[in-house]
């Protein structure tokens, strides 16, 4: 089967836990993104025949902020390479046409500038933890009864700050769903519209991509379930015994980005 899969022409790159921790990149991150070394030979990925997109469900920065965030480290990136779940959020709602009550971190606001927020008909949960309390969640509850779309810029468990794990918006929005018995739209990874928006304009099918990520569900899980293949790194939010939390389990774990390049490099191409 693995022999009948189409070359690859896309790679998928999740950031936060993968190329950085907040602000720490990991070790060699920008050195594999520009070149990896491979016996006797540099090979550039970035002049390797493949379209690279970084995607990301990171609710707690705009999309211009993140860039800044990425080139302060070292990485040469594009912002119209950067595909992030808040852009796929705003997608939904100029769709919908509805105000949204916005619970997302106010550096991430720049993304939905333009959008109607009076007299709210919708609400919308990203990472927000100043958000997070009993008055605003129970704004957003009473919203839902009333008949309020609830969407979810993404339903992660937790993610990996410099001082440990820390809870996701996803706890909060299954708090919301509870409450009102209904469930919310998700539009972030691992949801299979996310990946391929996220290929959209690359000219790729799916089978044609791998996924790199450091997340098992949301990254390998959620890329594998759109026909891409996809690669878990051992950094960030990776704990031990992650890879068995899939079925199919990921097509290749790797210690870091750099490893999962190279691997990429030698033997996908």
């Amino acid at each position: 089967a693995m022999a009948a899969r189409r070359a690859l022409k896309a790679v998928l790159v999740d950031l936060s836990g993968t190329l950085h921790v907040e602000d720490s990149a990991v070790p060699g991150a920008q050195e594999a993104l520009k070149r990896q070394v491979l016996p006797l030979v540099f090979l550039l990925l970035r002049s390797a025949p493949v379209t690279i997109r970084f995607v990301t469900n990171t609710t707690k920065e705009s999309k211009r902020d993140l860039l800044e965030r990425l080139t302060r480290l070292g990485f040469d990136i594009a912002e119209n390479e950067i595909f992030t779940s808040l852009t796929a959020a705003r997608n939904l709602l100029e769709q919908k046409h509805v105000r949204p009550l916005l619970l997302v971190d106010n550096k991430a606001l720049p993304d939905f500038t333009g959008i109607g927020t009076d007299d709210p008909n919708a609400v919308v949960v990203g990472l927000a933890p100043e958000h997070f309390h009993y008055e605003m969640m129970n704004k957003a509850f009473r919203l839902i009864l009333d008949g309020a779309p609830l969407i979810a810029i993404h339903k992660a468990r937790y993610f990996k700050k410099k001082d440990g794990l820390s809870l996701g918006p996803g706890p909060f929005v299954t708090g919301l769903e509870y409450a009102t018995d209904t469930k919310a739209m998700v539009v972030g990874k691992p949801e299979k519209t996310f990946f391929l928006e996220a290929l959209r304009g690359t000219g790729c099918a799916p089978e044609e991509a791998v996924m790199i990520g450091d997340d098992c569900r949301d990254d390998v899980g959620g890329a594998q379930d759109a026909g891409m293949r996809g690669i878990l790194v051992r950094t960030g939010k990776y704990r031990p015994a992650d890879e068995d939390k899939i079925n199919p389990a990921p097509y290749l774990t790797c210690e870091s980005f750099p490893e999962a390049v190279e691997h990429i490099l030698k033997s996908m191409l």
